[in-house]
This record gives structure tokens, C-alpha cells and sequence, in this order.
């Protein structure tokens, strides 16, 4: 597996990729799924987006990476990492991740910020935490989850 910039051809896959995880309803704050337009439009604003791919160059995982805010904030950057249902367990997460913080420096980023971590995702956390990503504190009932019910965020930073 590799990880590299994507390109226009990759797309589809990436939209099939991030539509999955929201329509999961349990990670991504977006609850609108992204089609071929919204899709290019989306992952062009970002600063960054990378792609892991199989051997076969097929999309595995991808996070997106951006200004967190603006102005005398806008050296912290955000990401969202999403990794194919069927790739999971791989520890395709992690290189993406790793990968996102070594963009984040060559892009002048001082501080990668993740606003809106799901409490109940032991899997993320754990990984952050592993990787050395500080948590922030627990927002109560900060995430809608897709049933409807709210449970807790738990914003992490890690300086870069």
C-alpha cells in the first residue's frame, strides 16, 4: 500500500469511500452524501488530499486536510481520515495519519486539531492517543449520531 496526492481520476472511488462513512451516521458531522460535483468541488477546497492505494492502485483509505480556522488561527490545521469497510483492521488508518502530520509540517501547519472525536470511537481514539495526540476535554452530547441519539466529543491535538 502507498499513499499519494489524489488525482481527478480517483473521484469516484473517494466519494464512494466518504459517502460510506457518513452514511454510517457514527464518525463525520456531514449528513449530506457527496456526488460527482459536490464530490470534485469538496475534496479540490481542500489544502490536501491523500490516498492510499493497493497494489492494484485501487483506493483503500483517504483523509482531507485544512485550516482549522482563519487568521491568527490558521496555523492549525483538521483532517478527516476514512478507510473502505472492506479494508478495515489493516492499519491502513494509521499510515494515513501518519502521512496527514508529515503534509501538515511541509505545509507550515503548527498544530493538527480534531474538533469532533466520537467518544464511543475506541478505534480513532486509541490510535490518536498511540500516535501522541493529547485529548482536550469531552464536549457532552456533541454528536448527533445517525439514530438520533447524542453522545459525547472529545477534541485531540497534537503539535507538529
Amino acid at each position: 500500500m502507498q499513499i499519494r496526492a489524489y488525482s481527478k481520476n480517483d473521484i469516484e472511488q473517494m466519494i464512494a469511500i466518504w459517502n460510506e462513512i457518513v452514511d454510517e451516521g457514527i464518525a463525520f458531522p456531514q449528513e449530506n452524501l457527496l456526488d460527482d460535483n459536490t464530490g470534485s468541488q469538496f475534496f479540490a477546497s481542500q489544502s490536501y488530499c491523500g490516498v492510499a492505494v493497493d497494489e492494484d492502485d485501487s483506493i483503500v483509505g483517504l483523509y482531507i486536510l485544512h485550516p482549522n480556522n482563519v487568521g491568527r488561527c490558521g496555523h492549525i490545521c483538521n483532517a478527516s481520515y476514512a478507510v473502505s469497510s472492506i479494508c478495515r483492521g489493516q492499519h491502513i488508518g494509521e499510515k494515513l495519519v501518519k502521512d496527514c502530520i508529515q503534509k501538515a509540517k511541509e505545509l507550515g501547519f503548527l498544530v493538527l486539531q480534531f474538533n469532533a472525536v466520537v467518544e464511543t470511537n475506541i478505534h480513532a481514539r486509541h490510535l490518536y492517543e498511540r500516535i501522541g495526540f493529547k485529548q482536550l476535554g469531552v464536549i457532552p452530547k456533541g454528536f448527533r449520531m445517525k439514530d438520533g441519539h447524542y453522545e459525547n466529543i472529545c477534541p485531540y491535538y497534537i503539535e507538529l
